[in-house]
């Protein structure tokens, strides 16, 4: 199955930055400056028009950072995202039909979730990694501690309104294997074109 391939992906470092990316040669130099801070995994939006040449560039451009398409809602853009390069998939929440067609193109897939039926269903499909979203909103750490015993299989990726300042007490529980957001590459620094920057705090993030 495709999907478990995402486990992999998630073990690449504690923390994906989650970008949207206007102009797909400034998504060219995010990838790379996140990459020289030492975060391999960058999730790109689908947000704006560009997205997905800004992933195909990305892909096509710097082949050590492991490139995937965010926000996704339809099985167009699971084939648009592989045929662009992407290598991982992640929605808001957990559709059977886009797990099905992420399998079917070998792409990783990361469905999100929030409460303990819509794991069962994960599960059901074959699906051992999750995105936890809306974090903190969603109960954040008391909700995942409650899940833990419960789906001692399941790891989680939590994601939505997380910071240097909340993360690391996500990231010290046994069922999330790393978190995402865009706190090393905050959109005024991304607009600016703040490269330097974004090195720092990729840095930063990639040693929590």
């Amino acid at each position: 199955m495709a999907s478990a391939a995402i486990h992999d992906i998630l073990a690449e470092g504690p923390m994906i930055p989650v970008v949207t990316v206007d102009d797909p040669g400034a998504g060219v130099d995010l990838a790379g400056a996140l990459l020289a801070g030492g975060l391999r995994v960058i999730e790109v939006t689908l947000r704006t028009a560009t997205a997905m040449k800004a992933i195909k560039r990305i892909a096509d451009e710097i082949p050590d950072i492991i490139v995937g398409a965010g926000t996704v809602f339809h099985d167009h853009a699971v084939d648009r995202a592989a045929a662009a390069g992407a290598r991982f998939a992640v929605s808001p929440g957990l559709d059977p039909a886009l797990v099905a067609r992420a399998d079917l193109l070998d792409l990783a897939y990361l469905p999100g979730v929030q409460t303990a039926g819509e794991t069962m269903i994960a599960r059901r499909l074959g699906l051992t990694a999750l995105k936890f979203f809306p974090a903190l909103s969603g109960g954040g750490v008391d909700h995942l501690k409650q899940l833990r015993p419960v789906f001692p299989d399941v790891v989680f990726c939590p994601t939505g309104g997380l910071t240097f300042n909340n993360v690391g007490a996500f990231l010290a529980l046994d069922n999330v294997v790393c978190v995402g957001g865009s706190f090393a590459a905050p959109a005024a620094a991304v607009s600016a074109g703040d490269w330097p920057t974004i090195t720092t705090l990729a840095k930063r993030a990639a040693a929590l």
